[in-house]
This record gives structure tokens, C-alpha cells and sequence, in this order.
């Protein structure tokens, strides 16, 4: 069941608070999956007039680097060669990358650190204030040894800022509906503020989801009024309200966004227990893993 916004009201235009995309944090492990990331980055770069932060971690064995304020050296000049391999390497897929024409008039910030993926990823998305982190994942297959196996994972999990998990090539990523699931729970409405913004700033329209399942069931009128009291307050648009009945939570999402042709799913995280635990309880990593539509996750 939909329910469609209030067409007749008067709508006061007030400036809207866009979410910024200046700064594009993209990790890569140079497969094809990384690279549909960064395309799909590159796009949002020039629309947006941003830059992309393009990050290589060298997970080297801890022997081989030393920690010192904050960042890592290499260690010993018996291990030099050896590091200076990996550094050169990763140099020159860069420099190839680099050449690649989506990337043509971007500005691109290419970083090689020696550092644990994850940690890594975190500490440079925060020292250059990124706004977004944009990283692939193998489709339908789960996070499959894509920037070091399961730190996509640990990534969506943890991350402060919004991640974007691009599974295909997408050489127009154009997002027409942008579907975001919401339990109604009043104490998240926030991830309903960064829903919106991101949404107004890729001007898709916003399909707000509230999934019904057997083992949390509400009648309509109580869902219904669920909906109106989590996005009252919030000034939305270009959106609807949308009821949806299915077995579980997880494929009540991808078959919605199924039914209406979505771009992009949404959905909130916290960073505890796992991936995706949202909702109050716990929402599986298949929604993620198993999605063949992008993903998008805001922090709760």
C-alpha cells in the first residue's frame, strides 16, 4: 500500500541544507569492482565539482612497518626492498588509473599507506574530512575479497559518514528512486534528515518504506500513523509513504524497490554487533551482500 503525500497543501520554499559531496574518499584494491566505485566516484566529482581522495592500503606484515605518530615507516633495511615493491606497484596501477578518461579533469588525490585496511580507511576518511566513502563490492555475492575481504563490511559497519556500495558497472549513474527503509523508530529519524538530503542532492525521489512481516506485524492504520509521525517535521517533497507486507525484512526491501524500478537502496547501521543492525534488532549483512541494486548506508 502507498500513501501519497498531501498534494494540495501550500509548500513554503525554504533553502534546503544539501548533503555536501566535495570530498570523495574511494579505497581500491585495483580490481573491477573498485573501479566501477571510482567511476561511479568520478561521476559525482564532476557533477558536483568535488574531488576524489583515491586510497591504496598496503596490508604489509606487521615485521615490515613500524608505527610512529600515527602513521607507519618501514622497518630495517633488510625489509626496505621488499616494501618498496609493493609501493612501486601500486604507484604504477595508479599512474594507469589515472589515464582512464571518466578521470580526465577530475582532481584526484592518489594515497598509498601502510596500515591495516580498515583502520586505515577510517583514519584517512577523517583526516581529509571526506564526505562520502564510495566502495565496491562483488554483486550478489557478498563482500568477496573486494579492498581486503571483509573491511567493506567493517566499513558500512563503522563509518560516520555515508558509504555507498556500487556493485556493477554503472557508466550512467543516474538514480531516478531512491528507495530508504525505516522501522519508524522516532529515535532515528535523523537517518530520515540524511536520506532526504541525499536524495535532494542527486534529485531522485524518495520512497519511504515501512516492510511488514509476520513477526512484527502492524495493522495499516497503526503503520500508517507510524509513517506520518517519523517523517512529521521533516520537509519532504518529491517522496511517498509506502506499506509494504512480506516474509521477511530483507527481501520486503529488494522486492519494493524491485516493484518500483529503485536506483538505490538506503538503510540505517549501527556500528554494533555486526552489519546492519538496525531496527531495533538485526537486519542481515543479505541485504547488503545480496542486493544487486547499490547501496547506501547512513549511521544511526
Amino acid at each position: 500500500m502507498r500513501i501519497a503525500p498531501d498534494s494540495c497543501r501550500e509548500t513554503i520554499k525554504k533553502t534546503i541544507t544539501y548533503l555536501t559531496m566535495k570530498r570523495i574518499l574511494v579505497p581500491t584494491d585495483f580490481s573491477p569492482q573498485a573501479e566501477n566505485a571510482l567511476k561511479v566516484a568520478a561521476q559525482f566529482a564532476k557533477r558536483f565539482h568535488g574531488e576524489i581522495f583515491l586510497l591504496h592500503m598496503l596490508e604489509l606484515p606487521m615485521q615490515l612497518v613500524q608505527p610512529t605518530s600515527g602513521s607507519a615507516v618501514v622497518g630495517g633495511n633488510d625489509n626496505l626492498p621488499e616494501a618498496l615493491f609493493f609501493m612501486k606497484l601500486a604507484k604504477k596501477r595508479f599512474a594507469e588509473l589515472i589515464k582512464k578518461p571518466y578521470l580526465q579533469n577530475i582532481k584526484v588525490h592518489e594515497t598509498v599507506e601502510f596500515h591495516q585496511a580498515f583502520e586505515g580507511i577510517m583514519e584517512i576518511s577523517q583526516a581529509h574530512n571526506c564526505d562520502i566513502i564510495i566502495i565496491g563490492s562483488h554483486g550478489t555475492s557478498g563482500f568477496q575479497e573486494v579492498f581486503i575481504g571483509s573491511n567493506t563490511e567493517k566499513v558500512v559497519r563503522n563509518s560516520n559518514i555515508p558509504v555507498l556500495v556500487i556493485k556493477k558497472d554503472y557508466p550512467n549513474f543516474d538514480v531516478q528512486n531512491f528507495v530508504f527503509s525505516t522501522d519508524c523508530n522516532l529515535k532515528n529519524k535523523h537517518t530520515l534528515e540524511k536520506a532526504k538530503r541525499f536524495a535532494d542532492k542527486i534529485e531522485a525521489k524518495l520512497h519511504i518504506v515501512y516492510i511488514n512481516t509476520a513477526n512484527n506485524f502492524m495493522t495499516t492504520v497503526d503503520a500508517e500513523k507510524a509513517l506520518l509521525d517519523f517523517t512529521e517535521g521533516t520537509e519532504l517533497e518529491n517522496h511517498s509513504l509506502n506499506i509494504y507486507n512480506d516474509i521477511t525484512v530483507e527481501k520486503g526491501i529488494m522486492n519494493f524497490a524491485k516493484s518500483i524500478d529503485a536506483g538505490l537502496i538506503g538503510i540505517g547501521t549501527h556500528g554494533r554487533k555486526g552489519l546492519a543492525h538496525f531496527f531495533n534488532g538485526s537486519i542481515s549483512e543479505d541485504l547488503v551482500n545480496h542486493s544487486n541494486r547499490p547501496v547506501i548506508t547512513f549511521k544511526i
